[in-house]
């Protein structure tokens, strides 16, 4: 299945999580075998074509691709965790959220200096929590210059954001809108 033909697998939810938001939900997505597998397999061609050595996943949806998309390379997965989730020191970034402020980390020691590292994650919005993620990886030591996402909000503006930061910005499909 193309990209196109996994579009409309993608359930809208108007109004969620407040009035206006046109929700892009992944749920139907990963609930159908072929177009889970298809996804799956478009990310981690872009993957391998990127020069991944692991792949990193923000919690909770991007462990659901970028899990995958690590096991069929046979390559390492980095989970970039909610904050307490962990139990060994970690490295942590505070970042800003349209309303307060979030936490991710990740354990110093599932990177390697030099290593790189592609993330993957459902969809980007805003790019902050795919920033912080980079920015903490980075940190960490690994190199981060390619992003996957299933889904692109272009309209947000966060693969631009990213592009700022030195991340090639890719996604299967992009929505219009927020």
């Amino acid at each position: 299945m193309s990209p196109d033909e996994l579009k409309p697998l993608v359930r809208t939810i108007p109004d969620f999580p407040q009035p206006g938001i046109l929700f892009r939900d992944i749920t139907t997505l990963i609930g159908h075998g072929a177009g889970f597998a298809h996804s799956v397999r478009h990310l981690a061609d872009r993957a391998q074509a990127a020069g991944a050595e692991a792949v990193a996943g923000m919690e909770a949806r991007g462990f659901i691709f970028g899990a995958a998309v690590a096991a069929r390379l046979a390559l390492p997965f980095v989970p970039v965790r909610k904050p307490g989730k962990l139990p060994v020191p970690t490295l942590g970034i505070d970042y800003a959220l349209e309303y307060g402020q979030d936490r991710l980390e990740i354990d110093p020691g599932a990177v390697s200096p030099g290593q790189r590292v592609v993330i993957i994650d459902d969809l980007i919005a805003t790019g902050g929590t795919a920033l912080a993620a980079t920015a903490l990886l980075r940190q960490a030591g690994a190199r981060v210059d390619h992003a996957l996402f299933v889904i692109d909000l272009p309209d947000l503006g966060g693969a631009a954001r990213l592009a700022d930061a030195g991340v090639t910005v890719a996604a299967l499909m992009a929505f219009p809108g927020h």
